[in-house]
């Protein structure tokens, strides 16, 4: 069965002459008979979700090449022509970063949707990922594609979708699109050639019309006072990760009359193989550690960076007492929000005609703020995507697009751009931690500042590894429906809500490291009710649909659970749609600024996922 499909890759995958590895790689597995590889290489077709595609390069229909490229793209130029009016004449905006392969995925899907009659503008050079949707609205065009996998492992590259608004594309744009592209895999792909696509009649070059206009709206929106700003005595360190960010990084500070930034010199360069860091994302462990040593070595003590695609931003200030505070994504998102506010005043703004959003596992303190500041405020499904859509929707009732953010240091400053954009955020930063060095405080005390009028949230993230989707799914059902009979480890007091509709009872835990839950989403069985600690423990609770349906969309496809306990606890629980992971997202709050309490608390239940929740020594996780 493997050898057939090797065969009708091989008789697909026309590129030998160009691109030799693809073909040679299923070439030598099928000499080699080696049925197992071949078949996680070529059974499955690689799936567009998360906005678009993600996977590593190499041989495949479940993986990124030039052919699954072509077949993609032709199944989104086929249905954006079907779904968007004057899609061909409006156009399609295709920008890449510097990964392996990126140009050259570009091109190819670009030219698929010049075969198809589109009018094509193209970032033919290195860019950042912000530049694809700014265009996208800025021009009016139909959809947009930027080649990218973002912070991903140097081997992996995506193709990331934008819709017509400029947002990222959700339900059920997607999945039309995935079935557009799943009925276009069925044909060969119609041309490889990538030559000659800049010079194509149809192709017009908007790099230096949109950036200029990207800076511009940036500057022109959120720059305070220049003149200010160009006096500032605060020196910083940058590095964008040997990703594309410096050079835009550089005119964007420059656009806000903000000094340059202080560079770590072999950090600068677009690289796509990572030479200096484990894992190319700001975020991990150690991946700042050079950046932090250039600042020690110069007398430095605010340290920036951009991710490889520049739309994600972090930061970390020198303390005191000598050591380095990285600021958490959601600490970051507050300092922002206090920011923007703060800007939106200036600009005579009302409080109640500003809008702000992040992800339903971000932090509830941006929730506090808008309660105690008179802002709108909602929370949204994991991912910019939909934060975006929402502060369109919210936009359309008048507000004023203040911000979204997402834990994972994405941050939407401006409506300029509705996608996360690391660079525009990193002006903004430095803006107003210029600011602050000129009244002699540091971001972390005005973060302090935050603290003490909302009260102090103190959250850790983290996932395990569970290659095994089998082993997933048995970890969320016994959260779900308690242990089955053949589990005999101890286990907490749970509830149980006997619904009728489904002919299920579900079980989940009254308590989290001996806290009451409060409160209990799961957007998975469709399952949301609040104080549901104050229902009866003795007896079966029977509810209908009606009384626990959640208000966000459920699906089965994934898991997600959240739960609330009465000490200020939040726990999210879910899978990961790119990596096999079980990711949580837990938050402590304590409204009188009790930092050991909170702490205390917070232990209490880390320790609660692992063990009462995961069990992770038992599933040897």
């Amino acid at each position: 069965m493997s050898s057939r499909l090797a065969e009708r890759w091989l008789s697909e995958d026309k590129v030998d002459s160009r691109d030799p590895e693809t073909r040679g790689q299923i070439e030598s597995l099928l000499a080699a008979n080696d049925k197992d590889t071949l078949e996680k290489l070529l059974r499955n077709r690689i799936e567009f979700g998360t906005a678009g595609l993600r996977a590593r390069m190499e041989a495949g229909y479940s993986r990124l090449n030039r052919l699954t490229v072509i077949t993609a793209s032709q199944g989104l130029a086929a249905y954006v022509a079907k779904a968007v009016d004057g899609a061909q004449q409006r156009g399609v905006v295709v920008g890449h970063d510097h990964r392996h392969n990126s140009a050259a995925f570009a091109r190819l899907t670009a030219r698929a949707f010049l075969d198809r009659g589109f009018h094509v503008y193209l970032y033919p050079g290195l860019g950042l990922t912000p530049e694809v949707p700014f265009a996208v609205k800025r021009l009016g065009a139909a959809c947009g594609v930027m080649i990218t996998a973002s912070h991903n492992p140097k081997d992996d590259n995506g193709y990331k979708v934008y819709w017509e608004n400029g947002a990222q594309i959700c339900p059920p744009v997607d999945e039309a699109i995935a079935q557009s592209i799943g009925e276009n895999q069925q044909m060969e792909p119609q041309s490889w050639d990538e030559d000659g696509v800049e010079a194509d009649p149809n192709v017009e070059d908007v790099t230096l019309r949109m950036m200029d206009a990207y800076f511009e709206a940036a500057a022109g929106g959120l720059a305070a006072d220049r003149e200010a700003n160009s006096r500032t005595e605060l020196r910083y360190v940058y590095t964008p990760m040997h990703g594309v960010g410096a050079p835009f990084a550089a005119r964007m500070l420059a656009a806000f009359g903000l000094p340059p930034f202080v560079p770590v010199p072999d950090q600068m360069s677009p690289d796509p193989d990572f030479p200096s860091v484990a894992f190319p994302n700001p975020e991990e462990k150690g991946a700042l550690d050079m950046a932090k040593a250039v600042a020690d070595a110069q007398g430095v003590g605010l340290v920036l960076a951009n991710d490889p695609d520049a739309d994600r931003f972090a930061a970390a200030e020198k303390q005191p007492d000598g050591s380095w505070l990285a600021f958490t994504g959601d600490q970051l998102g507050t300092i922002f929000a206090a920011a923007v506010l703060a800007m939106a005043r200036s600009a005579g703004i009302p409080d109640e005609r500003v809008a702000m959003v992040n992800s339903t596992v971000s932090s509830r303190m941006l929730s506090v703020m808008a309660q105690t500041e008179g802002f709108r405020y909602t929370d949204t499904l994991t991912g910019f995507k939909y934060m975006a859509n929402e502060l369109l929707i919210l936009q359309r009732q008048g507000l004023f697009v203040g911000f979204g953010y997402e834990e994972a240091i994405g941050y939407m400053i401006h409506d300029h751009v509705l996608d996360k954009d690391g660079v525009t955020a990193l002006a903004v930063f430095v803006q107003l931690a210029a600011q602050l060095h000129a009244q002699g405080k540091s971001v972390a005390e005005y973060l302090e500042d935050q603290y003490a009028r909302y009260g102090y949230f103190v959250s850790a993230n983290s996932y395990f590894v569970c290659p095994d989707p089998v082993k997933t799914a048995h970890i969320f059902s016994r959260i779900r429906y308690g242990p089955s009979e053949e589990q005999t480890s101890a286990d907490v007091q749970r509830f149980e809500f006997v619904r009728s509709e489904y002919g299920d009872t579900l079980r989940y835990p009254r308590t989290i490291g001996g806290f009451p839950v409060s409160y209990i989403r799961d957007l998975t069985t469709g399952f949301e009710m609040r104080d549901v600690d104050k229902v009866p423990a003795e007896t079966p609770q029977k509810v209908t649909l009606d009384e626990c349906r959640p208000t966000f969309p459920v699906s089965g496809s994934s898991h997600m659970v959240t739960f609330e306990t009465r000490n200020g606890g939040r726990l999210t629980m879910r899978t990961s749609g790119t990596e096999p992971k079980l990711k949580y997202y837990l938050e402590v709050r304590n409204q009188d600024n009790d930092r050991a309490a909170a702490a205390r608390d917070l232990e209490a239940m880390v320790n609660a996922v692992a063990c009462e929740l995961v069990q992770a020594t038992e599933n040897g996780l």
